[in-house]
């Protein structure tokens, strides 16, 4: 309870605070921190997805200086021959300004990627996004059939009718790609499941469902119980290596990520870096109020 009670009070905390927990979780502010992880990542035999951190702009001239950096990112990426992709977030397009000019936007980072032999992940934002951002993924696969993919929340009671509805985009030689994640907006009971265990049984559903059609699934989660399901349907169904993948957070849960590959599971991480790293580190906080304890016993040891 304690616990929780900081977590909810770290976004009022001066800014230095905050960075003693998110230098753990967070790459740095520029693209030279997250090559420098990345790199490291890759020595490890891990793939990565690179995330430049920010959302939800105020005005369409915004989105021209993170498309922007989102192309340098790829370029000298992809010029560096890291073994890794990209996420974006919608919002940071304009997507709640004008939906037209974010699918635009987005249209032009996939381009570049298709230009670079890379790929472009669609992040999933609240249920106000949701529609739209499956169809812009729509609009996107259907122009570069192997060039981007989306994220699915299993929490969300649309999530399997969502995957059902993209079949028709799961091509030979270029599947549908989904990343399976179990959700981290608060949602209303009415559109989301709420309890925990349900949320995990429905993320199983979800998985047995894409697994038996083909789909190439990112399994993103950190829960063992979770993974062993994923284990149990890989044998099941006799899913190849190469027809999916597990994914993790950047600075979360490395021992079981190094159990993952150990067993021979393909793995990438979720690299994010930026200078709006404090609204992405204080979530993470509240999604795991257990880190207070660390970040506690960081600041007495630093004084």
């Amino acid at each position: 309870m304690i616990n929780q009670i900081i977590a909810g009070m770290l976004p009022y905390f001066p800014k230095r605070v905050v960075w003693i927990f998110s230098k753990r979780y967070i790459a740095g502010e520029y693209i030279s921190d997250a090559l420098t992880e990345s790199r490291k990542l890759n020595l490890e035999g891990t793939m990565v997805t690179t995330d430049l951190l920010g959302e939800y702009v105020s005005n369409l001239e915004e989105t021209t200086y993170y498309k922007e950096l989102y192309i340098e990112l790829i370029e000298r990426f992809t010029a560096e021959k890291m073994d890794g992709n990209f996420s974006v977030k919608p919002s940071m397009f304009g997507l709640l300004l004008d939906q037209e000019a974010c699918y635009l936007n987005l249209r032009e980072i996939v381009e570049v990627a298709d230009k670079c032999d890379s790929f472009i992940r669609i992040d999933m934002e609240d249920s106000g996004c949701t529609t739209v951002e499956l169809e812009i993924f729509r609009r996107l696969k259907t122009e570069f059939p192997t060039r981007v993919g989306l994220v699915v929340q299993a929490y969300m009671r649309r999530t399997l009718d969502d995957i059902k509805s993209l079949l028709d985009l799961n091509l030979p030689g270029a599947p549908v790609n989904l990343r399976l994640c179990k959700g981290i907006y608060i949602e209303d009971a009415r559109i989301a499941y709420q309890g925990h265990q349900e949320i995990r049984d429905h993320y199983v559903e979800d998985l047995h469902y894409m697994l038996s059609k083909g789909i190439y699934v990112g399994i993103a989660t950190h829960d063992k119980y979770l993974i062993n399901k994923a284990y149990e349907l890989i044998d099941q169904l006799k899913v190849p290596k190469d027809k999916y993948e597990f994914q993790m957070l950047y600075g979360v849960t490395p021992q079981l990520r190094s159990t993952i590959l150990e067993k021979g599971h393909r793995m990438r991480v979720y690299v994010p870096y930026g200078k709006q790293w404090f609204g992405y580190s204080t979530r993470r906080l509240k999604e795991n109020p257990g880190m207070v304890w660390h970040i506690l016993k960081a600041l007495v040891v630093r004084q």
